[in-house]
């Protein structure tokens, strides 16, 4: 299979926000020429950060990394396009779903799932105690 080959071309999610577009560079690969999982991983976290961000007004942390799952290879000069969308919201806490989809860069059109992930967020005071998220 050619590098710029995809498997199962998807269909981005409608029920999701397209919060984070990013292309990784040759500075971000593995000594394999993929992209670090870690880099990945710290991209996730940025984009699942977003939409709690509405909620929490104001610090929060991220507390909990569950279900982190890379199901294809990311490459240089992929156009990543990352979804967030909140799966639940306690009384100090957000958990979000992230949803990684890579364009190829000479497939652009066309979609393949290459992460996934849900992070739960608490809202923080100024002592990174946890807070009440506001009602409103």
């Amino acid at each position: 299979m050619s590098p710029n080959a995809m498997t199962e071309p998807v269909a981005l999610p409608a029920d999701a926000e397209l919060v984070l577009k990013v292309i990784p560079m040759p500075g971000d690969c593995n000594a394999n020429g993929d992209i670090f999982g870690g880099w990945v991983m710290a991209q996730v976290d940025m984009a699942g950060s977003v939409v709690p961000a509405r909620y929490t007004q104001g610090r929060m942390a991220t507390v909990a990394v569950d279900k982190f799952v890379f199901k294809q290879p990311v490459r240089v000069g992929d156009i990543l396009s990352f979804f967030s969308k909140v799966e639940r919201i306690g009384r100090t806490s957000i958990t979000v779903k992230v949803e990684v989809f890579a364009e190829r860069y000479f497939a652009q059109g066309k979609y393949a799932k290459v992460t996934e992930a849900l992070l739960t967020y608490v809202a923080i005071d100024e002592q990174g105690r946890p807070r009440e998220i506001p009602k409103d």
